[in-house]
């Protein structure tokens, strides 16, 4: 079985309204490409607003169903016929907290797949505990057609569990809907971390032999500039198709399924597995 994935990588104003309305033209324009299934990039309808600790950016966070950026990717999937991971918004959940949050929904518009970012960074320019909650859904999966899809969210790419648990549970492919970029200090130190971040989850998709889609912004920020590289890699690890590191692009592409059980069979890494003998891995 062959399909078409779209990612959309963009770079992102002040005015949520201009985001919206870009984003809008590019689902339509992703969808004319042929694309079944797009992705946005993390938190894609504002700027990166976790590079400080400011309060007054708690008022971005919205209620699901009902908030704005929700009813738009409801209707951005419907008007276009196409399955839509929502790249990720600011969720107010019950009480005071908030998450991180990856909305999929169906050709309908209707919300198929809620996941709420687990692994939370706090580094320079990357105060995001300020701002999220760990997720407390688990990891999701979500049912396209007879495709079982996963999103996981940004720092959630460094860790190899998550990418694991999904591929355990049916996923053959999961989405990484992304803000990463240089600071001054990593273009110093770490000018190596763009390949880095593609290497890790080329790595997931061949150790699980499942599609990996990584959906990035590109532009300058503030202190990030950051480096886009959306990609899509195989189930042996291989890049499918890359975009630029500086313009925004819609990348279409279309992949194979029929590569998930020639390569999970072949290389036999989840039968083969030996779970009695991971234990300390959650000591």
């Amino acid at each position: 079985m062959k399909i078409k994935l779209g990612l959309i990588q963009t770079k992102v104003s002040e005015d949520i309204d201009t985001n919206l309305a870009k984003t809008a033209l590019l689902v339509k324009k992703a969808a004319k490409m042929g694309a079944r299934i797009v992705c946005l990039q993390e938190l894609f309808a504002t700027q990166y607003f976790a590079q400080r600790e400011d309060k007054k950016f708690f008022s971005l966070a919205e209620k699901i169903p009902s908030g704005k950026i929700t009813n738009f990717l409801s209707e951005a999937a419907k008007e276009n016929n196409v399955s839509l991971v929502g790249g990720s918004l600011y969720e107010q959940g019950a009480g005071k907290k908030l998450y991180n949050t990856s909305l999929v929904f169906d050709a309908k518009g209707k919300i198929i797949g809620r996941y709420r970012k687990i692994h939370i960074p706090h580094d320079p320019m990357y105060y995001e505990q300020f701002y999220f909650s760990p997720g407390d859904l688990g990891y999701v999966q979500a049912k396209i057609d007879d495709i079982k899809i996963a999103p996981l969210i940004c720092y959630d790419q460094w860790f190899p569990e998550a990418a694991r648990i999904n591929a355990l549970k049916g996923a053959q492919m999961i989405f990484y809907p992304t803000a990463i970029g240089f600071t001054p200090d990593i273009k110093k130190h770490e000018p190596f971390s763009a390949q880095r971040w593609e290497d890790m989850m080329k790595s997931h998709a061949s150790a699980n032999g499942i599609f990996v889609a990584a959906v990035n912004r590109v532009g300058r920020e503030k202190d990030i500039n950051f480096w886009g590289g959306s990609f899509i890699a195989d189930p042996f690890g291989q890049i499918v198709k890359r975009a630029s590191n500086s313009k925004e692009e819609i990348l279409v592409a279309e992949i194979d399924l029929n590569k998930i059980e020639v390569s999970q069979e072949g290389w036999g890494f989840l039968r083969n597995r030996k779970p009695k003998t991971y234990a300390d891995l959650v000591k």
